[in-house]
């Protein structure tokens, strides 16, 4: 049974994209409305014909819509819901992607006083963005995490984990507080240590005579494919989820102290347990299929 007739995409970007085209790939009866605030993006949407209309307006891509999916960066939440508030039906369920929980529910709560609001977070997503970069597996045995604020209909949170298992999500619940704690760890500080990295990489390119780019096939190439993540996205989550990113870079930091210490006094067996401790991390990370356990992370080489 489909959780829902009608989805409007607000947001067609990458996260925005793919959701439009998992619905018509997974719920092919399911008709699906976009909007964009970016008269380019919606001419490149209607071209590729990404949903079944691309309005050029926000209130009338809303004004039917059983559900409304938010997938604009975290910090234009609340802009964007008050730009279709006065076109929400009364029965449709807003919910979001965002990286960041609480922030959003209290703009959301802010922006559509009495509307049924349920974020969620589908834990997916590459580096490229645009409504051409999406895809319909995106979803496809990942996590989404659903965080109803106190209070909403069970039933309506019901149908939005209904609607991300059949994209093939594999649905969680949480608070929004201790969904931003878990994604701190999990996302934003390891988004916030490769930005530094590829950073620092860039500002001794002088010095190495770009000998860093040229041997980035060790580990500083994988940073920098984090690393060219959406700047407004990114730059967002980092002040909406500030508290959270804050203690967990805190720890981060005396984490990396006793690092420097054990490598300046030579304590071999301090640094051979500690990294024993995260090899056993990345085995957990595959056996939960998370990621690809392939010789060089599955890539293809000519």
């Amino acid at each position: 049974m489909l959780p829902f007739s009608r989805v409007t995409v607000v947001g067609l970007g990458l996260i925005g994209s793919s959701i439009a085209r998992a619905v018509k790939a997974y719920m092919p009866t399911v008709r699906v409305i976009g909007y964009d605030a970016d008269p380019e993006v919606r001419e490149i949407a209607t071209r590729i014909s990404l949903c079944d209309d691309v309005t050029d307006t926000p209130g009338a891509a809303v004004i039917d819509a059983d559900l409304v999916i938010l997938c604009v960066p975290v910090g234009a939440m609340g802009a964007a819901a008050r730009d279709f508030a006065a076109d929400l039906p009364a029965d449709a369920i807003v919910s979001d992607v965002g990286s960041c929980k609480v922030s959003v529910v209290e703009a959301l709560a802010a922006a559509l006083p009495g509307a049924i609001v349920i974020p969620a977070h589908p834990v997916a997503g590459t580096e490229n963005s645009g409504p051409e970069a999406g895809f319909a597996s995106l979803f496809q045995h990942r996590w989404c995490i659903v965080t109803p604020p106190e209070g909403v209909s069970g039933f309506a949170v019901e149908r939005v984990k209904e609607f991300w298992r059949q994209l093939g999500a594999e649905v969680e619940t949480m608070t929004p507080a201790h969904h931003d704690l878990v994604l701190a760890v999990t996302s934003h500080l390891p988004h916030l240590i490769a930005y530094t990295i590829v950073g620092t990489a860039s500002d001794l390119e002088e010095v190495t005579q770009s000998e860093v780019i040229k041997y980035s096939a060790g580990g500083f190439r994988d940073f920098t494919r984090i690393a060219a993540s959406d700047p407004t996205m990114w730059r967002d989550v980092f002040l909406e989820n500030k508290e959270a990113v804050l203690d967990m870079l805190q720890r981060f930091s005396e984490d990396l102290s006793a690092l420097q210490r054990a490598i300046r006094w030579g304590k071999g067996d301090e640094l051979f347990d500690r990294f024993t401790r995260t090899r056993a991390i990345r085995r957990s990370v595959i056996e939960q299929g998370q990621d690809d356990s392939r010789p060089d992370f599955g890539r293809a080489h000519d």
